[in-house]
């Protein structure tokens, strides 16, 4: 792993690399900040007056982005949004955290308590002017991401140590309940956010633990990658590259609250379309 950014994040997180601009955008969650930055420097950073935390590209210049009180349509490179839809907008305790969009052009994201209160967040899917609340009940809301055909999705609640699959049907709604994909609590492991590869192996970052590990589509345990940071929060791809936001909240070691590049030399998905 490799410094990719030395901008100092209390909460890094939402790591989303756009495949027209090639570049990656992540959030800092408590600096209510989005960075973004290319191969050739190229990028910024923008501050907003609420928590921001995940995002799915609509096209070249436009993202929608999750924040404490809706998904909006953010022109990139400006601090100019409108609102798509209100998220929790009337819960004063909680905040949007980790999302992505699906094979389907869906876009998924969770809630979570601004103090992690037990149970007090939720996992919502964005489709075609439709918001929908998929489960309620969650703590900690992460590793949301989507096998290749679209017929699976993953999440976690990183209070309950595990990683949950659902399937889904052919417009990307849950068909049935979640089941268990890998369970961590043996290995006190915590899941954070998630990528899942072009072959559909599951990438995790666990925080606490300083590395991402990767899955199997059956749960094997294939292989992990270090991170020189423990707080590590969640992955994303750009073909072979696998990049790493983490957290400085809470530490004072070197490199905390760094984003990391490193090449793994397994191909990564390209990040879905939203279609609004």
């Amino acid at each position: 792993m490799e410094v990719y950014s030395d901008v100092l994040c209390a909460l890094g997180e939402g790591p989303l690399w756009h495949p027209l601009r090639k570049q990656l955008f992540w959030f800092d969650i408590l600096g209510m900040r989005l960075f973004a930055k290319g191969p050739d420097n190229s990028g910024g950073g923008w501050q907003f007056d609420e928590f921001v935390s995940a995002a799915g590209w609509v096209d070249r210049d436009t993202l929608l982005m999750a924040s404490a009180t809706g998904l909006w349509r953010y022109t990139i490179g400006t601090v100019e949004r409108e609102l798509v839809v209100p998220l929790e907008a009337d819960n004063p305790i909680t905040r949007s955290n980790d999302g992505r969009a699906d094979p389907q052009g869906g876009f998924w994201i969770g809630t979570m308590g601004i103090k992690a209160e037990p149970y007090a967040g939720a996992i919502y899917r964005y489709y075609r002017g439709e918001l929908r609340q998929l489960f309620d009940r969650i703590t900690i809301s992460n590793a949301i991401c989507f096998a290749p055909d679209g017929r699976t999705a993953y999440f976690a609640d990183t209070f309950s140590q595990a990683i949950q699959r659902v399937t889904l049907d052919a417009d990307g709604w849950p068909a049935g309940e979640p089941q268990v994909f890998v369970d961590l609590r043996s290995d006190g492991l915590n899941p954070d956010g998630a990528v899942v590869d072009a072959a559909g192996n599951l990438w995790n970052a666990q925080w606490g633990a300083g590395r991402v590990a990767c899955y199997a589509p059956d749960g094997t345990f294939l292989r992990a990658v270090s991170v020189p940071t423990p707080q590590t929060t969640c992955p994303a791809f750009a073909g072979t590259t696998l990049y790493v936001t983490t957290a400085a909240d809470g530490l004072n070691v070197p490199n905390a609250g760094y984003t990391f590049a490193a090449e793994v030399g397994v191909q990564g998905q390209q990040e879905h379309q939203v279609i609004l």
